[in-house]
């Protein structure tokens, strides 16, 4: 929602003080300026990228216009998850967990979830359990997968930023294209070349304000957002090896609140609060 009432912002405000100093709107609308520019930057993207990174910046976009469901009822949802599955864990050992980690679609604990974060969860688990690991070499596991999820997280925000970095280099194409129509004009009305070459430039104006005003920031919001995915795996990687290390299922899920981010971190009373109501009602649900 933010990023449409920025872009609205930005040419709000460029075509405002275009106004202001008596601006012919018309002249500023070149659709085959504008077709020259984005037809380019489409194509390019499609040659410098596999469709993995094409579904990639699609999915990216689709959250940069949406919401990044980071915010503090997913982590304090989170919490409340992690907390019933470390309490079974607790009583029963991680044996217990076996059902759970094997078939998690059908299990009361992680059916719910997030299938990138229950791979993340279930994986780790099952390695714990299967009692070779020490809670090093987990930590190890779990701070390679987060590697390896960033870099690809990253791939799309990449790609992105090339466009946007592309733009003003194709609005100088649009521009010489329209010189080049303007030098076949020589000759006629002032007038005519007036427009010729008022559309020249249009195309350069466009690549700019594309690059520096809608594509450059789109794509920083884009590596915010994998920042955030990024930060909340961390979280879980502090909870789950602190509970692996031998901490009390309440003081790992301590833990991993302090590391959520301020602007998303629960209070203690509501960590605390939500914990025990999820349990009583797996409890009432395994009953």
């Amino acid at each position: 929602m933010f990023a449409i009432v920025g872009i609205l912002v930005v040419f709000g405000a460029v075509v405002g003080g275009y106004l202001m100093e008596h601006g012919n709107l018309k002249v500023l609308l070149q659709p085959a300026e504008l077709l020259i520019i984005g037809g380019a930057a489409a194509g390019t993207v499609l040659i410098a990228n596999p469709p993995t990174i094409l579904k990639g910046i699609m999915a990216g976009m689709k959250v940069v216009f949406g919401s990044s469901g980071f915010g503090k009822a997913r982590y304090v949802e989170t919490l409340k998850q992690i907390y019933a599955v470390l309490q079974k864990a607790r009583k029963g050992g991680l044996t217990e967990l076996e059902n759970d980690v094997e078939n998690p679609d059908k299990s009361e604990l992680f059916a719910k979830w997030d299938h990138h974060v229950r791979e993340f969860v279930c994986d780790t688990l099952r390695m714990a359990m299967s009692g070779g690991p020490t809670p090093f070499d987990l930590d190890q596991m779990m701070e390679l997968d987060m590697e390896v999820h960033e870099h690809y997280a990253q791939l799309p925000v990449k790609a992105l930023n090339t466009v946007a970095d592309s733009l003003p280099g194709l609005g100088i194409v649009a521009a010489v294209l329209g010189v080049v129509i303007t030098m076949g004009s020589l000759g006629g009305p002032p007038e005519e070349i007036g427009l010729h070459v008022a559309a020249a430039l249009v195309g350069t104006f466009l690549g700019i304000l594309l690059c520096y005003g809608v594509v450059g920031p789109l794509s920083a919001n884009m590596r915010k957002l994998a920042d955030e995915h990024n930060e909340y795996l961390h979280v879980l990687r502090v909870l789950l090896l602190a509970f692996l290390k031998g901490s009390a299922p309440m003081i790992a899920i301590e833990l991993g609140r302090r590391a959520i981010p301020a602007y998303a971190r629960p209070s203690f009373d509501e960590m605390e609060k939500t914990c025990k109501n999820k349990v009583e009602q797996v409890q009432a649900a395994a009953a």
